[in-house]
């Protein structure tokens, strides 16, 4: 098993910048990929970014690409979205998330992770 547990939520105003944290414990040397959601109520929850081990690679979602940034600290098992110019559209709870290697299965698509935090609330004022 792995627990995530996420930190740095909070409010900002819009042009901002916040750090979310994600930090991993358990059994994570089995976590293929890690990533970032977000959800509003009523909506679905929507792939912000990820970071692969395979290759070490990241990916955005275009929503976000340019403003956003993940990296991780491996000695401490923690993942890192760092969010600037942040718009009033990027308020949402936002989630970590972690998988086991998977095949076919993309990484923007949430029903492919195995793991959750808790989430943390990102509010961003006009």
């Amino acid at each position: 098993q792995v627990q995530l547990v996420e930190s740095g939520g909070g409010l900002v105003q819009a042009g901002g910048s916040l750090r979310l944290s994600c930090a991993a414990s358990g059994r994570t040397i089995s976590i293929s990929t890690m990533g970032w959601f977000r959800q509003n109520p009523g909506k679905e929850r929507e792939f912000v970014g990820c970071f692969s081990r395979s290759g070490d690679s990241t990916y955005y979602a275009d929503s976000v690409k340019g403003r956003f940034t993940i990296s991780r600290d491996s000695t401490k098992n923690t993942v890192y979205l760092q969010m600037t110019s942040l718009k009033p559209e990027d308020t949402a709870v936002y989630y970590c998330a972690a998988r086991r290697p998977v095949y076919g299965a993309t990484y923007y698509d949430p029903n492919s992770y195995n793991y959750w935090g808790q989430g943390t609330q990102v509010t961003v004022s006009s």
